[in-house]
């Protein structure tokens, strides 16, 4: 019986500095490495700005629609550690939405905190203005701290995914996630946004058994074959669309 904090907490006790999150987008060039603790400062910060600057309350559903991305993931911790319930349904009670859907979800901002990500490296702001009620991430999130604890925390009870109208709790997923068949320190590629019904399992393994995720976007087959052997994946692959090839035989 356990909460996304709980486990959290462990692996920065364990191994603080180790690499948690690696995401690579092959369209840009991007490549960003979060640590255990780079990743805990920027769950708390997102926490923060969720729960302080919005208002929003454990259990309450959070609608997090953005591609596969680094920031998916910090934004999967934050809801998890404040207590909210990931959600697909489309009526949640916030959402977090990138540049691809912002226009649908600016239609009802004014009545639900709606936030959006720019998916620029570094986490910037949107170079242009945003639709009206829309917060842009980019700028509200540097202004949290890279400490933040629930007044109201949740617990192994509290519902942490609901997909498709099925509810998960911290519980059940950290059950889950502790019985995979990984080792200490396996490293797992995906191309799955982890915020997501098919890929939550793919961080949610990772950070419970000392782990980490190497998240890939806009690759081909060959890219995504000599990424995941710079990379030493070691885990179960998640994508079956990458090969087997010599990083893991």
């Amino acid at each position: 019986m356990t909460t996304f904090s709980d486990v959290l907490a462990r692996q920065l006790r364990s191994n603080p500095g180790r690499p948690l999150v690696t995401f690579y987008d092959e369209a840009t060039g991007e490549r960003v490495e979060l640590s255990v603790t780079t990743y805990a400062n920027w769950v708390a910060k997102v926490s923060g700005l969720l729960v302080e600057e919005h208002g929003l309350e454990r259990g309450q559903r959070l609608h997090i629609d953005l591609p596969a991305h680094w920031l998916s993931v910090v934004f999967l911790g934050a809801a998890w550690n404040a207590g909210l319930v990931v959600t697909d349904a489309e009526d949640a009670d916030a959402v977090v939405c990138g540049p691809g859907s912002l226009g649908i979800w600016a239609q009802t901002a004014s009545t639900r905190p709606t936030l959006a990500c720019a998916l620029l490296p570094l986490g910037v702001r949107f170079a242009e203005p945003l639709p009206a009620d829309v917060h842009d991430v980019g700028i509200e999130v540097w202004g949290q701290p890279d400490g933040w604890e629930p007044w109201d925390p949740p617990t192994p009870e509290d519902a942490a995914t609901e997909w498709n109208g099925e509810v998960t709790s911290q519980a059940q997923l950290w059950a889950a996630a502790a019985g995979a068949s990984l080792s200490s320190g396996d490293r797992l590629i995906s191309e799955t946004d982890p915020a997501s019904p098919p890929g939550t399992a793919s961080f949610c393994e990772p950070l419970a058994n000392g782990g980490s995720l190497v998240l890939v976007v806009h690759a081909d087959p060959d890219r995504l074959e000599a990424i995941a052997v710079a990379e030493r994946v070691t885990g179960p692959r998640r994508d079956q669309r990458i090969p087997r090839g010599s990083s893991q035989d």
